[in-house]
């Protein structure tokens, strides 16, 4: 560090400016959302049978973000199935993945369909199952979405099921801002 006295100052205060600046823009954030909102991971009630379509079509997921499934451990579980055709047949064999602890998180961490359904015999046949959608790049057209359907909107604000999650650094990012400014550095060091 005693060779950093010898160089320019406006070259000095240039470096801790990249340094600082790209600190800040590599935080990406993520947030955890509580499926269902208010109503969780359950059987649909006859006065809103599809709670879980609706709840789909007003969250708008990206990688990096977690589901949260809250239900009964003793009377639920949650199961990933592979396509939309175990989906729509309530095919309980063969899952993906199988979650049975009553508070269930899953990570979004490629984009693509995501398939889940009720592990109980019966309950997905109840419309106890939820589809969502993540675009390739982590983010999602707003324009491009489907408007969700008015009439059948939950009655309740949708924000009491949104739980966000601590910003998380990108590390990736940071390796090549310090890389330069050691190569910046560098060329001004005898």
């Amino acid at each position: 560090m005693a060779h950093l006295s010898k160089l320019p100052r406006f070259i000095i205060f240039f470096h801790f400016s990249i340094l600082f600046l790209a600190s800040i823009q590599t935080s990406v954030l993520s947030n955890t959302y509580k499926v269902g909102d208010l109503d969780s991971w359950g059987i649909p009630t006859s006065s809103n049978p599809l709670i879980y379509n609706i709840w789909s079509k007003y969250h708008n997921l990206k990688m990096g973000d977690s589901l949260f499934f809250l239900y009964p451990p003793s009377r639920d579980s949650v199961i990933q199935v592979r396509d939309v055709e175990s989906y729509n047949s309530c095919n309980l064999k063969d899952p993906i993945l199988h979650l049975n602890d009553g508070n269930s998180l899953f990570n979004i961490t490629k984009p693509g369909d995501f398939y889940f359904i009720s592990g109980v015999e019966g309950h997905c046949e109840k419309s106890q199952e939820l589809h969502i959608f993540v675009y390739g790049n982590g983010s999602s057209p707003i324009s491009s979405a489907p408007a969700p359907d008015s009439a059948a909107a939950p009655s309740y604000p949708t924000v009491f099921g949104f739980i966000p999650v601590q910003a998380s650094a990108s590390s990736f990012l940071k390796i090549p801002v310090f890389m330069i400014s050691a190569a910046i550095i560098s060329s001004y060091m005898p």
